[in-house]
């Protein structure tokens, strides 16, 4: 292939190099220019323009891309049509892409104008998804380089079908463990399942006791499921624990417990017969990647998955930063009890109630705001920070006397994500947690922001704590320093909604009851209902 500048009127037959633009002409780079675009470009006054024209022998880059995609194709793959030096493959149906690694490799060393670039291997894929593409870096190739291209190539890459169907779900149970965390379980486990054409045949609940989780694996195994996946109330800690044991005592056998994939280290691998019996680390209880991800696939695939292949996921298992992983700053707080600040939302307008301030209209025997601010002292927060905009001074006023410090917000208008940004800039570094409280929710009070500081545990994957009432998610709610950041970038008026749903594995939710952690005072009927509540109450 010849490739250079020449002179426009003998351009004609060319392939352009670059893409050309002047009036009344759009030359795209790799067309073929004709007699009207080379009259096009001399009537623009362009002299020379830069081309490629292939030589005897060489093969245009669409049809080598293509046939290089037709030699590389496996069982379950299709190569699309070629297009500006590029063929892509396509799973022709879901399962898990299986590739030689060595084969691709050899094909990228023969030379540099042919690429094969594919999905990472193992990746489970469903029907029509690009699994790889084929790039021809020149407009051409010359033909004895293609011909030793394919004769290296063959068929590197398949799609191995999802095979097995039926899985066996047992959850282990003790005392604490909660009954919506293994509903979640059962729930997430289900929708995960969904991606890889298998559903939970068998769903059983048992104590974690060995006999009992042994009979329950067998039982499964009888009634059809073709994978067992076992979640424990308690992580397996030795090939001695619970979940091992059960195993063995069933008959079966432990080929892995362990694997270097974070998060999702403590996974178990082990079989009955042929049937594989998958002990789930505990962050497979949420829909977030993690190692389970990388074996279940492989499994429901019928591929070969031992010890050594487990060994072998070290590169690259670093999945990424998970919320619930203690970290060093906060093992060493453990004894020090480090402070939990309030930040105290009292910045917005409250045009939901025309002609008064919401947080300044009275409940029992205090304005709103204070009420709030008082239940956060009592509670314990430390210290106490208290967000303002509209009407700050009026605000500032209610608090006399209390021992908080104001910060004003100066863009109270943009939304409540600005006051939630003011106020968590402000806590000191020395607080492990920030308790947010809106200023209009009077029925909040000291016990409640006692009883939200308690269960917070970070070292225990607490990292989030909401109040519940009903089944109800609400107000207050406590955040650790590990999701400061992620406050301070929200913006609108939604508040932290979104990075709550975004992160269930690290929510706790602290079941309460009334109306103290869903009633704000947001209207005319709500401050009613709120007054009605306090006098109930007292």
């Amino acid at each position: 292939m010849k490739f250079g500048p020449v002179p426009v009127e003998e351009a004609v037959g060319a392939i352009a190099a670059h893409a050309v633009k002047a009036p009344g002409l759009s030359l795209r780079k790799g067309s073929r220019i004709t007699r009207a675009d080379v009259a096009a470009m001399i009537q623009a006054g362009i002299a020379d323009v830069v081309v490629a024209r292939l030589d005897p022998g060489d093969l245009d880059e669409d049809v080598a891309a293509r046939r290089v995609a037709e030699a590389c194709a496996g069982e379950g793959v299709s190569a699309a049509r070629g297009a500006t030096g590029r063929c892509n493959l396509h799973a022709a149906h879901s399962g898990v892409l299986e590739f030689d690694a060595a084969g691709v490799d050899a094909f990228n060393l023969i030379h540099e104008s042919l690429t094969l670039a594919t999905l990472p291997p193992y990746r489970a894929v469903v029907a029509g998804e690009l699994v790889a593409t084929v790039k021809v870096i020149p407009f051409a190739v010359p033909s004895f380089l293609l011909d030793t291209a394919l004769r290296r190539a063959g068929p590197v890459m398949r799609i191995a079908p999802f095979r097995r169907a039926k899985v066996a779900l047992l959850s282990t149970l003790l005392p604490g463990l909660s009954e919506k965390v293994v509903e979640k379980t059962e729930r997430v486990t289900q929708e995960r399942l969904a991606h890889f054409d298998a559903h939970l045949s068998d769903v059983r609940r048992i104590p974690h006791e060995v006999e009992a989780l042994s009979s329950a694996i067998l039982q499964a195994i009888k009634g059809g499921a073709e994978v067992v996946v076992i979640f424990g109330a308690s992580a397996i800690a030795d090939r001695a624990d619970v979940i091992p044991l059960a195993l063995e005592h069933a008959g079966g056998r432990v080929e892995r417990l362990g694997m270097p994939v974070d998060p999702g280290n403590l996974l178990m691998l082990g079989r009955l017969g042929d049937v594989p019996v998958l002990g789930a680390p505990g962050c497979a209880r949420s829909p977030k990647e993690n190692g389970f991800d990388l074996v279940l696939p492989r499994l429901l695939a019928d591929l070969p998955l031992r010890a050594g292949d487990i060994a072998r996921m070290g590169v690259g298992g670093l999945i990424g930063e998970i919320v619930t992983r203690p970290q060093p700053r906060e093992q060493a707080r453990e004894t020090t009890a480090a402070p939990i600040a309030a930040v105290v939302l009292a910045a917005g307008r409250g045009t939901r109630m025309p002609g008064a301030n919401k947080l300044l209209e009275t409940v029992g025997d205090q304005v709103v705001v204070r009420r709030v601010v008082e239940a956060a002292l009592a509670g314990g927060a430390r210290p106490v920070l208290v967000v303002t905009g509209h009407e700050k001074e009026r605000v500032a006023a209610a608090l006399s006397g209390l021992p908080v410090q104001v910060v004003e917000n100066a863009a109270y208008a943009d939304g409540l994500s600005t006051s939630l940004a003011a106020g968590i800039r402000a806590v000191p570094s020395t607080c492990e947690g920030a308790l947010v409280l809106l200023g209009d929710m009077p029925l909040v009070d000291g016990e409640l922001v006692r009883g939200l500081i308690a269960a917070f545990a970070p070292d225990e994957g607490r990292l989030v704590v909401v109040p519940v009432a009903e089944g109800r998610r609400g107000n207050p709610v406590l955040w650790a320093r590990r999701f400061f950041p992620a406050l301070q970038s929200l913006d609108g008026d939604m508040g932290a909604r979104a990075l709550l749903a975004g992160h269930p594995e690290a929510v706790f939710e602290l079941e309460t009851s009334g109306a103290a952690v869903t009633l704000d005072v947001d209207t005319a009927e709500a401050l009613a209902l709120a007054r009605a509540a306090l006098r109930a109450a007292g």
